[in-house]
């Protein structure tokens, strides 16, 4: 599981870890991961040009002495303070191993009072940013704004999180750092995970202390715990035992969302679909799934893909069975308090909006507080659909989904998803896990239907065998 924690939370880990070590230590491990990482994206060393872009305080710090360090192995680095109070160790060590100090941007400021021989008019191999750690506010200072002027095109890499960005919400305010790499250290932090701000970040290089953590507070499933957490046939399975998802989805008007959530939730993961709706839509599903049967009893139920103006009544009848429901699309319009049962909800940021009677925008840039309000406010489990998915509970616990591509948003990617959770709902997982696994298979399916170029709503139901099938084996 990818763990992401908040500032306290890092905070008051270090702060165990540093009673126990001696003093410096944390920061030298944490400099030297960064170091290697830098090394590694510029894949090599010997003449490279490394600007620092440093703050004050310990993230400062770890980029001075990652800079001492890529200097002893024939970088030229150069330094850029953005503060009069800089890490003086690792200001001192840097200048020790032959990096220099560039002339300040800072306003005001004339250009020899902080120049040791850098020439800041040759463009760098690579930017490191430590202007602001984890514990700044959002937003970028004018000098710093000026010291990344120019630099476009030039990869930057981010110690602990791109300078600017909201750590403990994911959400932007002003001005920021947009890094190709982010080198963290611990945990991951919630920006790393939430958009907008993880969407800043690049990828995202962990490296480990040896913190003692508690529990995170926004979490992000790995391949392992999907495997553990999928339902798998028992040896002396029949198709009932593994449960049956029933669909009301679909209407004259919108055909193809009936198939399309057909086709998520027919994929093997559990034993037996069931059509229920409009009876040419019913047998344009059976053309297309033989293996679908008509009405029965089920373990849960997916309602709303294309439902339209008949969308209310198929939640009533839903509802009316008792058992866990997905709730998508054309459905949620008629959602508007608990439901009394086990739901899931799998809004855009649209229909959130439409939900928690706020603009579109306010959902975009704070996803992660807009999907934990309506979790509480619906009681239920609310999936609000992303470049970074949020599977969020009432009770506060939310999981990111940091698989699929940008193709994966075309018409009927959501239909095929609201499938896919039903299926799991129905074959027996939690609604907080079936969404969170759904959503993973669902994105991890779409990278794999794509291979690098366009994908379609239906491609993506036919990727989720080798998906599963490409699982690690967790069984003992």
């Amino acid at each position: 599981m990818r763990q992401a924690h908040t500032v306290e939370q890092v905070r008051a880990a270090e702060a165990e870890l540093l009673a126990r070590l001696p003093e410096g230590a944390l920061m030298q491990r944490a400099a030297a991961g960064l170091a290697y990482a830098v090394l590694d994206l510029l894949g090599s060393a010997y003449g490279r040009r490394v600007r620092l872009l440093v703050g004050s305080g310990d993230n400062g710090g770890d980029a001075l002495y990652a800079g001492a360090l890529l200097a002893r192995r024939g970088c030229a680095v150069e330094a850029v303070l953005l503060s009069e109070t800089p890490h003086a160790a690792g200001l001192a060590a840097l200048r020790a191993a032959g990096g220099v100090v560039c002339p300040t941007t800072r306003p005001g400021a004339s250009s020899g009072t902080r120049g040791d021989a850098g020439d800041r008019g040759v463009r760098p191999d690579v930017v490191v940013d430590g202007i602001v750690g984890i514990g700044g506010r959002p937003g970028l200072r004018p000098d710093a704004v000026a010291a990344l002027d120019g630099l476009d095109g030039v990869p930057v890499v981010a110690v602990d999180v791109p300078s600017g960005v909201d750590v403990d919400s994911g959400e932007l305010a002003g001005p920021h750092v947009t890094a190709d790499l982010t080198v963290t250290f611990g945990t991951h932090k919630v920006a790393h995970l939430a958009d907008p701000a993880a969407a800043a970040c690049g990828a995202v290089h962990l490296v480990d202390l040896g913190l003692d953590l508690p529990a995170p507070a926004l979490e992000a499933l790995q391949p392992d715990d999907v495997a553990a957490l999928l339902p798998r046939p028992a040896p002396d399975a029949q198709k009932y035992s593994r449960g049956v998802v029933g669909l009301r989805a679909g209407s004259a008007t919108y055909p193809g969302a009936a198939l399309l959530c057909a086709g998520g939730a027919a994929t093997g993961l559990c034993g037996m679909v069931r059509y229920v709706g409009d009876e040419t839509v019913a047998r344009q599903v059976r053309e297309a799934h033989p293996e679908i049967v008509g009405e029965g009893r089920v373990q849960a139920w997916v309602v709303g893909p294309g439902g339209g103006e008949q969308a209310g009544e198929a939640l009533s009848a839903a509802l009316a069975d008792g058992v866990p429901l997905v709730v998508d699309a054309d459905a949620l319009q008629h959602v508007d308090g608990p439901l009394g049962v086990p739901a899931v909800l799998t809004p855009h940021a649209g229909e959130l909006a439409r939900m928690l009677d706020v603009e579109r925008d306010e959902v975009e840039e704070a996803p992660l507080a807009h999907v934990s309000r309506a979790a509480e406010q619906y009681d239920a489990v609310v999936l609000l659909k992303g470049r970074h998915t949020l599977v969020a509970t009432p009770d506060g616990r939310v999981r990111a989904t940091t698989t699929g591509v940008p193709w994966l948003a075309t018409a009927g990617a959501g239909d095929v998803l609201s499938g896919l959770v039903g299926a799991l709902l129905a074959a027996g997982l939690t609604p907080y896990d079936a969404a969170s696994v759904g959503s993973w298979l669902h994105g991890a399916a779409a990278t794999v239907a794509s291979s690098g170029g366009p994908v379609v709503a239906g491609q993506v139901a036919g990727a989720v065998a080798a998906v599963v099938r490409a699982l690690p084996d967790v069984r003992h």
